[in-house]
């Protein structure tokens, strides 16, 4: 049994991660919260500790031989507890001490996934098994999603615990645009007139993306065959329907960086069809997209902060589109930041992070300034040089899996793909194991 636990551990991974915020969600709503709900929320680092422990245990050491795949990550890990242990007040840095650990805890997760991934030897049955897990997984989501957008009604989830895990327990104050929710729950057409996004049991439409991609990859590079071609519709509908830009330009490079491991040209094809479906859905989205309202107070909150603003334009395919011009000012902003500072300002300054403790955010959510801010110039470069090589290595061996490494890294250039649990617990892990 203790052999096979790590093994187990990323099977738990890939089918309970999707499931973590909702659960959250809902054990808040049952009144378990503070130090209960952080314990409860906890479990797939314990987890995660608990695997690499029984691995070194078993195996009497660590349980592989450094490659320079290995070193780099090492080096990377270096970089996230130097910065730890540095003071802040040499840096220029104001993060608290648990800004630190949350800080230490995301810059470690991914490479204590590709070490425990490093551990793991598949066979072709094992790696066709987690296939299989995510192909099901990702089916379950986006059912529910796709449910959820017509049947259950925004207000369920103004009433529900998700409010208040993201606010009370996270710390992650989105304010009265959405009652507390996110503000992507919804896309703002602005004419006060919400569109429901697919946000299902991760309640983001950016992370149920993120599994889709991965999903659509596996299923694409999989032989085709007539339940395969069916799944792969639930899941591009899936994935139209979170309305992010970025993950149907992510898939489309995805499907790309996967003809060039298979020598094939069909998924370059694929890839033209999906630019193409993705950008008429999304500009029709609008006018079919499932409507919702805002209440009065978040209409209240939405003229307000309209107020004064230049008008923007309100063709979800332009530039200048209010999120699309959003986070380009944030990416422009945070390359200005890491030159200007190469030296970082240390960990719990940047993103999600800095916003959950209340310090001022220097970079915000891409991972590449983030971690520029947080690690470094030199330490953002430790984590694409390892990055880089490994998608080398992990390409020719598992095309899916590497074509999934390729897109979530260019993913990363906009958002924060480190912060997206089952990315960092599942993809570093299945791409440790190929390395």
């Amino acid at each position: 049994m203790a052999e096979r636990f790590p093994r187990y551990a990323l099977y738990a991974f890939i089918v309970g991660l999707p499931f973590h915020n909702v659960v959250m969600a809902e054990l808040f709503e049952l009144g378990v919260r503070g130090l209960p709900l952080d314990v409860a929320s906890a479990w797939k680092e314990a987890l995660l500790a608990a695997a690499l422990a029984i691995l070194v245990w078993t195996r009497r050491g660590i349980p592989f031989g450094f490659t320079s795949i290995d070193w780099l990550a090492l080096a990377f890990a270096a970089f996230v507890v130097l910065y730890a242990l540095i003071p802040q007040e040499w840096l220029g840095g104001d993060a608290s001490g648990r800004g630190i650990l949350y800080g230490l805890r995301h810059g470690l997760t991914p490479v204590a996934a590709y070490v425990l991934g490093r551990s793991l030897h598949f066979g072709r049955d094992e790696l066709r098994t987690v296939g299989v897990l995510i192909l099901g997984t990702a089916a379950v989501v986006a059912t529910w999603g796709l449910v959820d957008v017509y049947a259950i009604p925004l207000e369920a989830w103004r009433n529900s615990g998700a409010p208040g895990w993201y606010s009370e327990q996270l710390g992650l104050d989105y304010g009265p645009a959405v009652s507390g929710l996110p503000e992507n729950f919804v896309y703002n057409p602005g004419d006060e007139r919400p569109l429901r996004r697919l946000v299902s049991t991760f309640l983001s439409p950016l992370a149920t993306g993120y599994l889709l991609i991965v999903a659509l990859l596996v299923a694409a590079a999989w032989q085709r065959s007539r339940w395969l071609s069916a799944l792969s519709g639930l899941l591009l509908v899936g994935l139209l329907f979170t309305y992010s830009r970025t993950a149907i330009a992510a898939l489309a490079l995805g499907l790309v960086v996967l003809a060039y491991a298979l020598r094939n040209w069909w998924p370059v094809a694929a890839a033209a069809v999906l630019i193409a479906t993705g950008f008429f859905f999304v500009k029709a989205y609008p006018d079919f997209g499932p409507e919702t309202t805002f209440t009065p107070a978040e209409l209240e909150f939405q003229r307000a902060n309209a107020e004064g603003e230049q008008e923007a334009s309100g063709d979800p395919t332009s530039f200048d589109e209010p999120s699309v011009d959003s986070h380009l000012d944030s990416l422009r902003e945070g390359i200005d930041t890491v030159v200007h500072h190469p030296q970082g300002f240390g960990l719990g300054n940047a993103g999600v992070t800095a916003k959950r403790t209340g310090e001022e955010i220097k970079a915000g959510e891409s991972t590449y300034t983030e971690l520029g801010v947080e690690v470094g110039l030199l330490g953002m470069l430790a984590f694409v040089a390892w990055n880089l090589l490994l998608l080398r290595r992990v390409l020719p061996r598992a095309p899916w899996l590497g074509a999934a490494l390729a897109a979530v890294l260019a993913l990363g250039i906009q958002t924060d793909v480190v912060g997206v649990h089952w990315l960092a617990f599942v993809l570093w892990a299945l791409a440790g194991e190929r390395a």
